[in-house]
């Protein structure tokens, strides 16, 4: 038995991962795979290993039809009428979109069974298909509808066939494949009856989709607040409408929070309208040190303000049918108006502290989109499907504040791209945000903003896969307040560290990651190591460019089950040789890393440029 386990630790060392350049390496690591796995049956003991920790993550297919971005599969079915549309629900282990043939192993299959509710087909049918039985096929509206789904927390991956009927040739069936994420989740820390923390997530209760997020801390030494509460209930799509309500009361330290916001995003390019209502009442305490200050000290500032926001938007076919701009575009028109009422906040004056005002402010904008989205995969996933949005956005904002200062004006601009680039050379996005308050032909609070990132192709290396990412940013505030200000920490700047001394109103910073994708996995979690750098420029002193080049190198690992819904875990070390305050150059971190999605170009709100 001990000879089966060295054979297996051994070839799943070198077991392969789909390469979508080459079936035959595919089909050989398939082989391969399907080899072990028959070895692995022969005893109690090896079976025994082989279900605990090995998975069937080679014979899924997925990477090789994902790999063919530039069609629409449903194209050919353009015009046929829908027959009947079938739901099939896969368990949320074990069996995948892209392979139905595949079935969990027993612990696999009593986890999806016993200990999770799949979603409810009435509810799929209702609230999350764009078509009905009776519609004529429309290859564009399948395609979007599948990546709606795709971006539903509830949903790991889904997929939508159309099976053309051999009796009716003008008819055909669909179904629909839906696998769910693991609906609930547990954190919590307890070092003992005076310090514990407890919090429960279920993103799909009773399988409806709502979600609920529940926690609570207790800390009997702490001077400010003991006892600390939160909960945030969801409802994703309300009815047919595509409405998302959330709801949310937080009780805790550093804020208090009673909310509710209704909304609807554009979409996609057929959605011909979209907004959002919300309203609450919300203190803080927030931590910050003035931007002039030489003290070490971070001054607290509680406030207490009630806000409430409002906008909605309208979408336009774009005017030029014959263009070849026109199946993808849009022209939209917004108009937003919003309310901030304070009663607790730091000093203010005409000159001093503007983000606490009194304020009302009504804005206006108008856009261009043009989208649409390509399939690929192992970019943030590890291993689902994910949706790359490629197009252009464009839009104008102008507006009026009313203030209890007196009014001023303001005028935005924005600007975003992203594409595949030529020859296969990746994947690359580009941002410009340009904003800024008017009062008496002087700008006030105003924001230059400019990012670069690129994602490189997947590079085979052997039987696994790595990515390049490179991202550029910066950031200029053009007449800003001492509380208002840029930090070049975190995952705006240098990762790793936190420190309230890389601030200013001018940060120039450039990071760059590889991710090695593993063809490894653990217990159903998928590894992926990385080696980053990041360098980082900011204006803790009169000019950018006579800051320190602050700088941060580190390594580590990621692990994920694309099947649960908790963020990945990342053990990361990192050197930070200039950052003032650090004890050590040395820095190791465990954290859960949230998922990053690639930037849309569909238009929402009008905004202020954000300094971020």
């Amino acid at each position: 038995m001990f000879r089966y386990f060295l054979v297996f630790m051994l070839v799943s060392t070198l077991a392969a991962a789909q390469n979508p350049d080459s079936l035959e390496v595919y089909s050989r690591d398939s082989i391969r795979y399907t080899n072990l796995k028959a070895r692995m049956s022969k005893s109690k003991f090896s079976r025994a290993v082989y279900r605990l920790l090995f998975r069937d993550v080679y014979n899924q297919g997925q990477v090789t039809e994902v790999k063919e971005i530039e069609t629409n599969p449903f194209t050919p079915f353009e015009g046929m009428v829908i027959r009947k549309i079938y739901i099939r629900q896969l368990d949320i282990l074990g069996e995948s979109v892209y392979d139905t043939t595949r079935v969990g192993n027993r612990l696999e299959r009593f986890l999806s069974k016993n200990l999770h509710t799949n979603t409810r087909e009435g509810i799929i049918r209702r609230s999350f298909l764009l078509f009905s039985e009776g519609d004529d096929i429309q290859a564009q509206v399948l395609k979007d509808n599948e990546r709606l789904l795709r971006e539903n927390r509830t949903i790991v991956d889904a997929r939508i066939i159309v099976i053309p009927r051999k009796d009716v040739t003008w008819m055909a069936d669909v179904v629909v494949l839906v696998q769910d994420a693991w609906s609930l989740n547990f954190s919590g820390s307890f070092n003992n009856f005076s310090k514990f923390r407890l919090g429960i997530e279920d993103i799909n209760v009773r399988g409806t989709t709502h979600s609920q997020r529940t926690g609570i801390r207790w800390d009997s030494r702490d001077t400010l607040q003991k006892f600390q509460f939160r909960t945030i209930y969801t409802v994703p799509y309300i009815g047919k409408t595509f409405i998302t309500g959330q709801a949310s009361f937080i009780y805790e330290r550093d804020i208090k929070e009673q909310s509710i916001r209704f909304f609807r995003r554009f979409l996609t390019n057929e959605t011909r309208y979209a907004g959002a209502v919300e309203a609450a009442h919300r203190k803080t305490i927030q931590y910050k040190r003035f931007l002039d200050s030489t003290e070490v000290q971070v001054p607290l500032f509680p406030t207490d303000y009630k806000y409430y926001d409002i906008w909605l938007g309208r979408a336009f076919k774009f005017p030029f049918p014959e263009s070849r701009l026109a199946q993808n575009s849009r022209l939209v028109v917004a108009l937003r108006h919003n309310k901030f009422v304070f009663s607790e906040r730091p000093q203010v004056s005409p000159e001093l502290n503007k983000i606490y005002w009194n304020r009302s402010a009504t804005l206006a904008s108008l856009g261009f989109s043009n989208r649409n989205y390509k399939r690929d995969v192992l970019i943030y996933g590890f291993g689902r499907t994910e949706d790359v949005p490629v197009g252009n956005l464009f839009a104008m904002t102008v507006g009026r504040e009313n203030t209890e200062f007196g009014a001023r004006g303001y005028g935005g601009l924005q600007y975003a791209t992203g594409h595949y680039l030529p020859h296969n050379l990746g994947y690359m996005y580009t941002l410009i945000n340009v904003g800024s308050y008017f009062k008496e032909g002087k700008a006030q609070q105003g924001t230059l903003a400019g990012q670069v990132n690129y994602i490189s192709n997947l590079i085979p290396f052997g039987y696994s896969f790595f990515r390049q990412f490179l991202t550029f940013r910066y950031t200029h505030g053009v007449n800003r307040d001492p509380l208002d200000y840029l930090n070049i920490s975190g995952e705006q700047g240098i990762r790793g560290i936190n420190s309230e001394q890389l601030i200013g109103t001018k940060r120039l910073t450039i990071g760059t990651e590889t991710v090695f994708f593993s063809d490894k996995s653990l217990l159903g979690f998928r590894i992926a190591y990385f080696v980053f750098a990041d360098i980082g420029l900011v204006n803790g002193v009169p000019s950018l460019w006579d800051s320190p080049v602050y700088q941060g190198y580190g390594l580590g690992l990621r692990l994920r089950n694309e099947n649960l819904t908790f963020n990945t875990l990342q053990l990361r070390i990192g050197y930070y040789p200039n950052i003032p305050g650090n004890r050590s150059v040395w820095r190791f971190g465990a954290d859960g890393n949230v998922p990053l999605r690639l930037r849309d170009f569909d238009i929402s709100a009008p905004a202020i440029v954000p300094l971020q």
